[in-house]
């Protein structure tokens, strides 16, 4: 199942699970949005496209934090006259998680589709999780490779 939504004069194919990137929005880290503007639902057996957009039709989604874009260099330059202007830009990005795709208020997600877009374990979890897991078994293999050397 897959959306065509527009955000901030730009339109973006998303499906469920998916990070996303659009321009910056005045929004609190965490916060689940709802886009209202959806232009297509495809996946389905019939597809739904709206004129311009789908009455009742929505996209939510998790804010999961504040970025910047790549530095773009803004070189202006004219020739004969000694003119050299070099300027970097950052474009400022909201990154979403596409949560769900919903049409007069109920979930267009199969059950397959939801449990694949289910968040995995945090990527903080799973770095506090490693050291302890290799402590523990590194000790574990020290003490029989030395009641082995003992016997």
């Amino acid at each position: 199942m897959y959306a065509v939504i527009k955000n901030g004069g730009r339109q973006y194919k998303v499906s469920a699970g998916q990070r996303l990137e659009v321009n910056r929005l005045a929004v609190e880290d965490g916060a689940q949005i709802r886009i209202g503007e959806v232009m297509l639902i495809g996946g389905a057996d019939q597809p739904m496209i709206g004129a311009p957009f789908i009455e009742n039709a929505e996209v939510l989604a998790t804010v999961i934090g504040q970025a910047r874009g790549e530095k773009l260099i803004v070189f202006k330059y004219k020739s004969k006259k000694r003119y050299r202007h070099r300027r970097g830009h950052r474009q400022e990005l909201t990154v979403l998680s596409i949560d769900d795709i919903l049409s007069n208020g109920k979930s267009l997600l199969s059950e397959e589709e939801r449990q694949k877009s289910k968040p995995r374990t945090s990527a903080a979890a799973i770095k506090a999780e490693t050291p302890e897991t290799e402590s523990t078994t590194s000790s574990s293999n020290t003490t029989a490779s030395e009641s082995s050397t003992e016997e």
